[in-house]
């Protein structure tokens, strides 16, 4: 089914994009991939190039464009090469409007045109060794003191953990309210007290930087509280939608991938005498997933118009968040059966996609946690 979703500007961004994929990230990918982490200059090239925070304005240095499709596009091309050590999203869709939908004008002047450049790599820090999907048990706290925060605490398995310069960190400003207890405050690389643990060693997403950050004390000022004091958790209610509708993108984009190079592979590789494509079971099992990924991708693209008209629902992002991962699993594994026993070997592209997508269903939000909201705007 052809896609109306994009204009020719769309394409000539993709074009574009797609190109500096090709020359600057595939061909390193699998030695960031052995190093745990992303080299910082990669992010400089990309904010050289406009890749990176352009729904930023122009007087903050970048584009003001808003259009949510541009953010999807960066996401599917870094899907289909099977980039995920790349944290442009986490930086650009999910941090950056933070600071623009909740900061100060200062504030917005003061890191914005530094993360356009890629000189300020951003992260989000909500999960807690003891807290995850319930964000109103999380234990890092910041108590006033005159014109600072003291913050204490630890979060764990954060995106762009060792990279990032900005954290967006969900912290209890009041423990003992729960939900109406919370706030976000920005946290700066180099603060004291502020220190990074491991570098965390996953099955899956081998170049991205995924760490530990632990609080001791850290005199965080209160200029650097986005928003007001207990509102955070309404504001991490606002953007959870496109955070998730960001990970629904990539999980189709990345099941088209693997169904392409496992098509290619059912007609190369022949058992009985000929292509094991040609038989009935694996004709199906490709039928099946082929279906299963264009009713997926008509869903997201759906969700992406209704997100840039600014009626995406909760429910409906969930919706998205869930089935579209699940099927991602459900792809690699038909996929990477398909291939055989160099299924299980890395050197061939579907062992990666395999091991890659097994987090999809659980971080944004568990799918289980992905039902539950679902249930709810039911009225259940």
């Amino acid at each position: 089914m052809k896609r109306t979703l994009y204009t020719d500007e769309h394409l000539m961004f993709r074009d574009a994009f797609r190109r500096f994929v090709e020359k600057e990230i595939t061909p390193h990918h699998a030695q960031w991939e052995h190093d745990g982490i992303v080299p910082r200059s990669v992010w400089r090239k990309a904010g050289e190039l406009g890749f990176l925070c352009f729904e930023a304005p122009e007087e903050l240095g970048g584009i003001g464009e808003s259009d949510y499709r541009y953010h999807a596009i960066i996401a599917e091309e870094l899907s289909y090469t099977g980039a995920t050590g790349i944290g442009f999203g986490l930086h650009s869709s999910i941090v950056l409007p933070y600071i623009l939908l909740f900061g100060t004008r200062e504030q917005q002047q003061r890191w914005t045109p530094r993360m356009v450049t890629g000189e300020l790599i951003g992260a989000i820090a909500m999960t807690e060794p003891a807290a995850g999907s319930d964000l109103a048990g999380i234990r890092t706290t910041a108590v006033r003191d005159g014109d600072h925060y003291i913050v204490n605490g630890q979060k764990t398995f954060i995106t762009n953990g060792i990279n990032s310069d900005l954290v967006v960190t969900v912290v209890k400003t009041d423990p003992a309210q729960r939900h109406k207890g919370i706030s976000l405050l920005m946290i700066e690389r180099g603060m004291e007290g502020f220190t990074r643990g491991r570098n965390l060693e996953k099955i899956g997403l081998k170049a991205q930087d995924t760490a530990e950050l632990f609080f001791d004390n850290v005199r965080v000022p209160v200029a650097n509280l986005l928003g007001e004091e207990g509102k955070g958790f309404y504001y991490l209610m606002q953007r959870l939608p496109q955070e998730r509708l960001d990970i629904a993108v990539a999980a189709v984009a990345a099941s088209e991938a693997a169904l392409d190079m496992t098509v290619r592979y059912c007609k190369e590789r022949t058992a009985f005498g000929q292509p094991i494509g040609s038989f009935q079971n694996s004709r199906f099992k490709l039928a099946e997933m082929k279906t299963e990924i264009e009713i997926a991708r008509v869903f997201v693209d759906r969700c992406i118009e209704v997100l840039n008209a600014g009626e995406l629902t909760a429910e409906e992002a969930a919706m998205a968040k869930w089935w579209t991962t699940d099927l991602q699993k459900r792809v690699m594994d038909e996929c990477l059966q398909l291939h055989g026993g160099y299924g299980y070997m890395l050197e061939y592209p579907i062992a990666k996609f395999y091991l890659d997508a097994r987090v999809q269903a659980i971080y944004g939000g568990t799918n289980e946690i992905m039902k539950e909201v679902i249930g709810r705007g039911m009225g259940l």
